[in-house]
């Protein structure tokens, strides 16, 4: 099994790249396109490889970093989620978008991803509520970047609310944790629960 692959660009298509390694062999790799629309031809990259082997081909899927390529992984241990929708997922919503609509269960967020319906989306709920957890609390980027990317339901508005009056990913997520059946209160109700929280 190919893990990584370090190469140059040799050409660019629509949703695959052809990256050449210094042995002369090109390998047609399989991306999300925001990460392909980062690459320019003759560049030289390294990126994080799953194999997905059938009956009739090898399939490189190719991520830039490891945080794209977890995602795609964790997304592959859904049941009735394969490589291809799991790229499609990736290719419309950013890593820390898609955990943060998991967490907050924003099921709306969910079923405007391409391939996702309802039944798979409350799937995806199901089986990925006990994993992300920790993820989004982990996570260096801004919360106001993913709720912009993942939509606007009343758990990410109060997180985007929270960041913007100067508190850290750190700071937020533990509280929000703390606040019972926030999924079914309004953002307004959330925001002044967790302001209360954080002033103890």
């Amino acid at each position: 099994m190919i893990g990584s692959l370090k190469g140059s660009v040799e050409s660019l298509g629509i949703d695959n790249c052809i990256i050449e390694t210094a042995g002369g062999v090109g390998y047609r790799v399989f991306m999300p396109a925001a990460q392909l629309a980062q690459l320019t031809q003759g560049a030289s990259v390294r990126l994080h490889i799953h194999t997905a082997v059938r009956e009739d081909a090898i399939v490189l899927y190719g991520f830039l970093s490891r945080e794209y390529y977890d995602l795609f992984e964790l997304l592959l241990t859904i049941s009735g989620v394969g490589p291809k929708m799991a790229l499609g997922i990736l290719s419309a919503v950013k890593p820390d978008a898609f955990y943060l609509a998991v967490q907050s269960r924003d099921i709306k967020v969910l079923t405007k991803l391409p391939g996702i319906g309802k039944k798979t989306a409350e799937r995806l709920l199901l089986e990925l509520k006990d994993k992300v957890g920790h993820v989004a609390a982990e996570s260096g980027d801004s919360f106001g970047e993913a709720v912009a990317a993942g939509g606007s339901g009343a758990v990410a508005e109060a997180i985007e609310a929270l960041a913007s009056l100067g508190y850290s990913n750190s700071e937020i997520m533990p509280v929000i944790k703390k606040i019972e059946g926030a999924e079914t209160k309004t953002s307004e109700e959330i925001l002044k629960q967790a302001l209360r929280l954080m002033m103890k």
